[in-house]
């Protein structure tokens, strides 16, 4: 946001200009009033409260959770009614969801008897559904209607509608039929029946799916608006591009925090307690700590082999990081490309088998170096590995490859186990895989080593 426009807002605000601020902030975009209310938090409320209340409304819905909390906490009673009452039943939904069980109550008392008992059906729906995300406030004709029928409906209801771009055909009982992008509706004989514009190629959501479905099916369909339907296809509402883009922003957070080895936050980082914020990094950092204690227990367990050859010992740093990387790597791309719905839990044979491909080339081409760098040092002096150098170099190379692979492997497989499960594929974050690749390294690479060095060092 511009310096300058942030100085004159404050301008504003030191002289009391009450009327002119209210004008300057309706002229406004509502972006730059967001950023205004991110910019200038103390003065949040004083924002809302100077703007028409349509433009206080669709500011208020665009602002982060603990924004819109702190702003119902200390706005006055008839503005708040207002907001609450001209929000979109899904933006409602969601702050209806998030708040807790009194404040819900008090925020409840503000609506009208059908307002209420819609917003209590949507928060009966579980919490990460689509039905969370839905708004019964759609345009729904019947398939008999002729399109001048149709159109003197939209005129009629259309500006309390989410979108008029698409319109939902349904039948006497509500089972929806079709949907029918406004475009072909202006452009028909006004005198043909709705009917004849059906291409039956319907695209649906169910109320009861994860919110994630609806993300793939949105990026793989060209649509503003998707609607969604009941076990009986009764048409119950739409979702919107609009809530897709922000529970994808969501679910993007979450995962990128997941892949680094913490708890999902579900406030920003700056708002969060600090204690909290401690407690969601504590109980990931534990498990992943314990997990190296394996490692140590591992190594204790080829102590002997380690105090005939000392030399060994200075390659676990090497035969650890290539390991924990190349399953971090197959991590995070498996992860992607099922978030992306490029895969699915029944082509883990294709994925282990391009793993394993991919696995055994990387393997050999870090053992290859590997290898090379141990002849280097030792023909030109720089470090003597002993009389034995040339088979350490072995066990290096073969080391590699089986490190790499199983890497590869296990960070790829994981998040396929995982969702088969039914739990989120980003908990196989890239610590925790590097982790599990750290203790079943040091069994791989001892074991290579007593298998090459058997006789002869050991």
């Amino acid at each position: 946001m511009e310096q300058l426009l942030v100085d004159e807002v404050l301008q504003l605000l030191e002289n009391d200009n009450d009327r002119q601020l209210k004008n300057y902030l309706n002229e406004l975009n509502i972006s730059d009033v967001e950023e205004l209310i991110d910019e200038l938090p103390q003065h949040a409320v004083k924002f809302i409260e100077s703007l028409s209340t349509k433009r206080a409304v669709n500011v208020f819905r665009i602002l982060d959770f603990p924004t819109q909390e702190r702003i119902i906490k200390k706005l006055q009673s008839n503005k708040l009614t207002e907001i609450i009452r001209q929000l979109p039943p899904d933006d409602r939904t969601a702050l209806f969801s998030e708040l807790k069980g009194d404040a819900v109550k008090k925020l409840l008392v503000l609506l009208n008897d059908d307002d209420r008992k819609e917003a209590l059906v949507l928060l009966g729906y579980k919490e990460d559904s689509i039905g969370r995300l839905m708004t019964p406030d759609f345009i729904a004709v019947k398939i008999d209607w002729t399109v001048s029928r149709v159109l003197n409906h939209i005129r009629r209801y259309g500006k309390n509608s989410e979108t008029i771009d698409v319109v939902y055909v349904i039948d006497k009982d509500g089972v929806l039929l079709d949907d029918i992008r406004i475009r072909e509706i202006l452009l028909a004989d006004p005198d043909a029946q709705i009917g004849e514009l059906t291409d039956n190629r319907l695209i649906s959501l169910n109320v009861n799916d994860p919110q994630e479905e609806a993300i793939s099916i949105f990026k793989m369909n060209n649509r503003v608006a998707l609607p969604v339907v009941d076990d009986n296809n009764i048409l119950l509402g739409i979702v919107t591009i609009d809530d897709i883009l922000w529970i994808a922003h969501e679910e993007y957070t979450e995962d990128m925090q997941k892949f680094g080895g913490t708890e999902a936050l579900d406030e920003p980082y700056l708002d969060i307690p600090i204690l909290k914020l401690i407690k969601k990094r504590a109980g990931w950092l534990i498990v992943l700590f314990l997990g190296e204690m394996l490692t140590a227990t591992a190594m204790q367990h080829f102590e002997f082999e380690l105090e005939k050859a000392v030399v060994l010992s200075l390659f676990i740093p090497l035969i650890m990081s290539s390991g924990g990387n190349s399953g971090s790597q197959a991590s995070t791309l498996i992860i992607q490309a099922m978030a992306l719905g490029e895969i699915t839990i029944a082509e883990w044979w294709r994925v282990m088998r391009r793993e394993i491909i991919s696995g055994l080339s990387l393997g050999v081409i870090l053992g290859s170096i590997g290898f090379l760098r141990i002849i280097l040092w030792q023909e030109l002096g720089i470090y003597d590995y002993g009389e034995h150098w040339f088979l350490i170099s072995l066990t290096i190379f073969f080391t590699l490859v089986g490190i790499v692979l199983w890497g590869s492997l296990i960070g790829s497989m994981m998040p396929i186990m995982l969702k088969r499960l039914k739990l989120d594929p980003a908990t196989s974050s890239a610590p925790f895989v590097a982790t599990m690749v750290d203790v079943t390294g040091i069994v791989i690479y001892f074991s290579i080593a007593v298998l090459i060095l058997k006789g002869v060092l050991l």
